[in-house]
């Protein structure tokens, strides 16, 4: 018998050197392209970053600004409780100014209580003056049936020049509300925090 040998010719297009070379410039380009996105993105990411920053810092520079201009230490504040209503609501947001003149009653003044954290917003209802020029405040809510003894410092009968914050010279009705949610629910604080974030770094230029 007769063995036949037949000599199959499989296509070589995928061995030669020229087509080597070309599949091998082939990858080295799109690896180029993948790192030249790599930088775009990285690049984009940088930028946003710098301008997260920008805005942080361009608001602290006009929170300063206001500090100076009122020359109140917290130049807008929020109600926090009804203890005002009528004329303020929980919820309104009071804007401060704090001059050198002296401080009369019937003013609404927002103040700071040693030992306690948030400041008040009362009227003040009687003035102490002294001969050198200091003066003793007396405040009260005016939804509240006694004055605000109760909520100074122990043994402390009256509020100080340097208590005092500033006066309310202006407000706006029920803005503040977005404050005192976030301060009563920090998780929607902090998913608010992570997405304006999340905005201004994904957002394209």
């Amino acid at each position: 018998m007769f063995e036949i040998r037949a000599k199959l010719n499989y296509p070589k297009t995928f061995f030669t050197p020229l087509n080597r070379t070309h599949n091998f410039r082939t990858m080295g380009w799109i690896g180029e392209q993948i790192d030249s996105v790599k930088s775009m993105q990285f690049r984009q990411l940088f930028t946003q970053a710098i301008s997260l920053g920008m805005i942080v810092t361009s608001a602290l520079i006009i929170w300063k600004g206001l500090m100076c201009i009122t020359g109140s230490e917290s130049p807008v504040v929020v109600v926090l409780s009804g203890s005002m209503e009528p004329g303020f609501k929980r919820g309104d947001i009071l804007f401060l100014h704090m001059s050198k003149e002296p401080i009369r009653a019937g003013e609404i003044v927002v103040f700071n209580v040693d030992g306690r954290e948030i400041p008040i917003v009362h009227r003040v209802i009687k003035v102490h003056e002294h001969e050198d020029g200091e003066v003793d405040v007396l405040t009260k809510g005016d939804n509240n049936f006694g004055d605000d003894r109760l909520l100074y410092a122990q043994g402390q009968m009256w509020l100080q020049r340097h208590h005092i914050m500033g006066r309310a010279v202006g407000f706006l009705p029920y803005v503040g509300w977005v404050t005192i949610i976030m301060t009563e629910q920090p998780i929607i604080k902090y998913i608010l925090i992570g997405a304006l974030g999340l905005l201004v770094i994904t957002s394209k230029e």
